[in-house]
């Protein structure tokens, strides 16, 4: 199966209203207008079901992908500002706000990011203080007391160490220690030796020359080579994407004492006693090798050179927060060169988006009391367990699992609990210091709360309130440790759900989504986690390897799919969201016939479709997607998903049900050769 991907090149914005509205307008099922008629339904779904939504949906010349997803998101962030505007706009222009409440916060937070004048006269001057910081660095070894109080004030660089639900051992946290230190998106950026890599690379380095020179630095082409140089090093020496999937690998477990005398190459007990002075006897290492080998690349350069390189990550990461020259350049770099994204964000949008990623929940508190409903929550929960009911039939009559497997199949998701719309405890960050006019001090007060946060967790018992995302996302997420789905409010809303809209098109969409967060509890990693959230093996080694010999194919699959000349799919790097979405799809077809029961419609009395059509119409108008090929070449290299059009073609081609509701027969592109063809659950 060889399909290419169609790139939305024209700069033209369109109403974000086409595909919400037309698409999900109550009882009238699915709009003519999304779709390509001249393409067979069984040649290429894709194309047929949202070929016309692509062509009437061009990428707007600040994004480098435009979809269902992006279209949402940015309806959400109109909300958003609307609430913010209101805050510094009050009705009342009286109006006086307590110090720490949500409405100070996030008003003087705003205005700090509003206040252009303020940030241009500051230049870089507020990196200053980070920079003297590892001036006043004497040797190599204190370089664990300095990257240790970097983490308090929101830098990271070299490595990363967090705390979190022990994989083994759900009821605690650990501490886990990971490999990083690279500013490019993926290893494979510095390794890789093609003519695009290489011409990346290149200028990668003439963007560090450019942000350090309007530090008014010198000798900045020459830092920028020994930086790309580190850098190259430390990749070299770290696992790629595809290898840290496998939690199996991931999980080596140190003594406390043995880490710092193994790895003495610089002062380990001064680095934890500043980032988690807590203290803590064991901890996870993700990537051995890359500290084992850690030692050998800081010794092989300068402590001139360590210097720089941790300027540059300071630099780098708080670029947003200065200027407009260094976000010009930023911009360029980051959104230009990798991604294709041709024109900034306006002012407005990217000050939102700036509160929206600092303080998230505060600002998610005043999204929900607007933007959600509770009768919403009550649908699509007993969707979720629709779907349940349906997982549960299907581990049951599967033919190549054995009873006890199975039975302990059935034990996990039994054990699955969920939540819908927002916490129900919201993170405080009533102490930080915010002001109206200092950004990058109101950032560094927020992170330090957020990081502190964190590290309390090492001696607190689990949280089972805690959320991973804001309700204001337009996402979902399974959880291995927690055994456990979410759905926030932001994606409880059109084309994903809709409480007006016909049954096909929900179960389509949200329906879809909840079944494949299901599904991530028996991918290929969320199936090595037991019922309790324990990295534990629960299979018999013959019902294993059987499932591994499916998700075999599902790899081979996607591996054949060439989206740009030369460029295809990483099967074994999606394979984790290609199982979800196959099952996920297939639960949920099953459960809206169990929605239905008795009552089945008959017939295309809707919009000249049958329920089954509309389901799977429902379910490509989620994916319709035009993305940029820098942005398309980059999400193959470090997104873990598929492009929005192998979601749809790749698992239907592998449905029956898909190819009864459009007769698809045994020639078309649509339906996939027997030997081939791929069924887990």
């Amino acid at each position: 199966m060889k399909f290419k991907i169609l790139l939305g090149l024209s700069m033209a914005l369109v109403s974000m209203a086409f595909v919400i509205n037309k698409a999900n307008e109550p009882k009238k099922g699915y709009s003519s207008l999304n779709m390509n008629h001249s393409v067979h339904a069984c040649d290429n779904f894709y194309e047929y079901a949202v070929g016309g939504w692509m062509k009437n949906n061009p990428i707007p010349n600040t994004e480098s992908r435009w979809g269902a997803f992006n279209i949402l998101q940015k309806e959400n962030e109109i909300k958003l500002k609307n609430i913010l505007d209101g805050i510094i706009n009050p009705a009342d222009p009286k109006a006086t706000y307590k110090k720490g409440s949500n409405e100070q916060l996030l008003g003087d937070f705003y205005k700090s990011t509003l206040d252009t004048q303020t940030i241009n006269k500051l230049g870089h001057t507020p990196i200053l203080n980070e920079w003297k910081k590892i001036d006043a660095l004497r040797k190599i070894q204190d370089l664990g007391t300095l990257i240790g109080s970097q983490r308090w004030r929101g830098h990271s660089s070299l490595f990363s160490s967090y705390v979190s639900i022990d994989a083994k051992n759900s009821q605690r946290h650990v501490v886990y220690m990971s490999q990083g230190g690279l500013t490019l998106p993926d290893v494979d950026y510095y390794l890789k030796n093609d003519d695009k890599n290489k011409a990346l690379r290149a200028e990668y380095t003439k963007h560090i020359s450019k942000m350090f020179s309007l530090c008014a630095l010198s000798n900045t082409d020459e830092i920028a080579s020994k930086i790309l140089a580190i850098e190259t090093d430390l990749a070299l020496i770290s696992m790629n994407r595809t290898e840290r999937r496998d939690p199996d690998k991931t999980y080596n477990l140190y003594q406390y004492e043995r880490f710092i005398k193994d790895f003495n190459y610089i002062n380990w007990a001064a680095y934890f006693k500043t980032a988690l002075p807590n203290g803590f006897k064991e901890m996870v290492v993700s990537q051995p090798k890359f500290y084992e080998q850690l030692g050998t690349v800081i010794n092989k350069y300068s402590l001139s050179d360590w210097k720089n390189y941790l300027k540059w990550h300071a630099l780098s990461g708080k670029a947003s927060l200065l200027s407009s020259s260094f976000q010009k350049e930023n911009f360029h770099f980051n959104s230009t060169i990798l991604k294709g994204t041709t024109t900034m964000k306006p002012l407005s949008e990217r000050s939102v988006n700036m509160v929206n990623a600092y303080l998230g929940e505060t600002l998610g508190q005043e999204f929900v009391k607007y933007h959600f409903s509770e009768s919403s929550k009550q649908k699509v929960s007993e969707m979720v367990e629709n779907l349940r009911a349906v997982f549960k039939e299907r581990i049951q009559q599967l033919d190549w699992m054995s009873d006890s497997t199975k039975a302990k199949a059935i034990a996990k998701l039994d054990a699955f609990t969920y939540k819908i719309g927002y916490t129900e405890k919201w993170k405080d960050y009533s102490k930080a210091v915010i002001t109206q006019n200092s950004l990058y001090n109101n950032v560094t007060s927020i992170s330090g709360i957020s990081y502190g946060m964190m590290v309390k967790k090492l001696n607190q018992a689990i949280d089972k309130t805690e959320w991973g995302m804001t309700p204001q996302t337009v996402n979902a997420y399974y959880n291995s440790s927690r055994n456990e789905i979410v759905f926030p409010a932001g994606i409880l809303q059109p084309p994903f759900y809709s409480p007006d809209a016909d049954d096909a098109l929900n179960y389509g969409g949200i329906g879809a989504v909840i079944g494949h967060e299901f599904s991530h509890g028996f991918d290929d990693k969320g199936s090595k986690y037991d019922k309790d959230g324990n990295l534990k093996n629960w299979w018999s080694a013959e019902d294993r390897l059987k499932f591994e010999q499916k998700t075999k194919k599902i790899v081979e699959q996607f591996n054949r799919f060439e989206v740009l000349d030369s460029v295809f799919i990483n099967g074994s790097l999606t394979q984790g969201e290609n199982i979800a979405d196959f099952a996920g799809l297939t639960l949920a077809y099953y459960a809206l016939k169990k929605q239905y029961q008795k009552e089945t419609p008959n017939g295309k009395e809707l919009d000249g479709f049958t329920w089954q059509q509309r389901f799977f119409l429902g379910w490509s108008l989620v994916w319709a997607q035009n993305i940029s090929e820098k942005e398309l070449r980059n999400r193959i290299i470090t997104d873990p998903h598929s492009p929005g059009m192998y979601r749809v073609l790749g698992p239907l081609a592998n449905m029956p049900e898909f190819w009864e509701a459009f007769a698809c027969n045994d020639e078309t592109k649509m339906k996939a050769k027997p030997e081939y063809l791929v069924k887990i659950w």
